[in-house]
C-alpha cells in the first residue's frame, strides 16, 4: 500500500498520522513530547514509525515532520521555543540517520495551511493563506496547492512584521520585545496572549482571550474596548498581508480562529486599511481544525516526494 506518514510535533505531544495515496487515515498515534530531552526525542520519534510499520505490514514512501520553530537552512540547527532540547540541534539530519528514508520538513503553521488548500476551506482556490491566531501569529502561503516555502523558509511569517508606532501611539500600547529577538512584532499584539496583554494594560485581568471574550459578552467595558483595539491591529495586519501576497482566501487556524465573530468582523476592520480597488478576500474558518498539522506534514511529504 503506498502511503505518507505526518508528523506533528507539539510542545505537549508528538502525533503521527498515516494517510494512504487517496488521503485516507490508516494508523494515528501520538507520545508525550520529550521536550528537554534530545535524546529521548529522537527515539520517540523513531518508536512511532517503527510501530507504524508494524501496524500497516509496510513502511512509508516518504515522512513528513511538522517542526516547531524554525529551521536556519545554512547550519541545518533547529531554534524552538516549545521543544528546548532542539535548539541548537541538527534535527533533520539526525532524524535522516535514524528513519532511513525521504524526509519532508516544515513548520506547523506551513503544515496547517497545506492541509487546508488541499481538501480543506482553501481548497479549490488559486492561492491561499493560513494565518494561525493562537499563543503566536504566523502562517503559510499556498499556491495552486502547493505550499510555497521561500528561500528561508519563512515564507508565511507575518506575525514577525513590525507594527508601526502610530499605531501603537493611537491604542497608548509600548513597544514589546519579542521572543525572535526584534521589537514591536504583530504576534505580540494580534495573538490570543496579545489579546490578554491588551486587556491587561487596560485595567483588566483576564488569563486569557477566552476569559476576555466571556467578559465582553457579559458587557464588561473594559474587555469591549479590549476587543475593539485587537479588532483594528488585526485589521492593519491583515491588510499589509493582502498587499502583500493578495490570496484569493484568507483561512485562518488557532484558538482565536474559534470566535465567530472574527469572520463577521473582520473585513470592515480591514478594509480602512486597503487603497480603494483593493477587495477584502474571503475569511474562513479552517475545515480540519487543530487535526491539520499531521495531514499537513503528510501532505509535505508527498508534495516532496511524490513517487519515492
Amino acid at each position: 500500500m503506498q502511503c505518507w506518514y505526518g508528523i506533528d510535533i507539539g510542545g505537549t505531544k508528538i502525533e503521527l498520522v498515516a494517510y494512504d495515496a487517496t488521503l485516507v487515515e490508516q494508523h494515528r498515534q501520538r507520545v508525550t513530547t520529550p521536550t528537554q530531552d534530545y535524546d529521548a526525542f529522537l527515539e520517540a520519534i523513531d518508536g512511532l514509525v517503527r510501530d507504524a510499520d508494524a501496524a500497516l505490514g509496510s513502511s512509508a514512501h516518504a515522512i513528513g515532520i511538522g517542526l516547531p520553530g524554525v529551521r536556519d537552512r545554512r547550519s541545518g540547527r533547529q531554534l524552538s521555543a516549545n521543544v528546548p532540547s532542539l535548539t541548537g540541534r541538527l534535527v533533520g539530519e539526525d532524524l535522516q540517520a535514524r528513519l532511513q528514508r525521504p524526509l519532508a520538513f516544515g513548520n506547523d503553521l506551513q503544515c496547517f495551511a497545506l492541509s487546508e488548500a488541499q481538501g480543506g476551506a482553501g481548497a479549490g482556490y488559486p492561492s491561499m493563506f493560513g494565518a494561525i491566531l493562537g499563543t503566536g501569529a504566523g502562517g503559510g502561503f499556498c499556491v495552486d496547492g502547493q505550499l510555497v516555502a521561500g528561500a528561508n523558509g519563512i515564507a508565511g511569517e507575518w506575525g514577525h512584521w513590525s507594527i508601526p508606532a502610530t499605531l501603537l501611539q493611537r491604542h497608548a500600547l509600548p513597544v514589546l520585545g519579542c521572543a525572535c529577538g526584534l521589537r514591536g512584532c504583530l504576534e505580540r499584539y494580534v495573538s490570543g496572549n496579545g489579546l490578554a496583554l491588551i486587556h491587561e494594560g487596560r485595567g483588566g485581568d483576564a488569563l486569557d482571550a477566552g476569559a476576555v471574550v466571556a467578559l465582553a459578552q457579559a458587557g464588561d467595558a473594559l474587555a469591549e474596548q479590549a476587543l475593539a483595539i485587537h479588532r483594528d491591529l488585526l485589521g492593519y495586519s491583515f491588510a499589509n498581508l493582502i498587499l502583500a501576497v493578495d490570496p484569493h482566501v484568507i483561512v485562518l487556524g488557532g484558538g482565536l480562529s474559534k470566535l465567530e465573530q472574527l469572520y463577521r468582523d473582520l473585513p470592515a476592520a480591514i478594509a480602512p486599511y486597503l487603497f480603494q480597488g483593493v477587495r477584502v478576500p474571503p475569511i474562513l474558518p479552517p475545515a480540519f481544525g487543530d487535526a491539520g498539522g499531521a495531514r499537513g506534514a503528510a501532505l509535505l511529504a508527498r508534495q516532496h516526494h511524490p513517487s519515492c
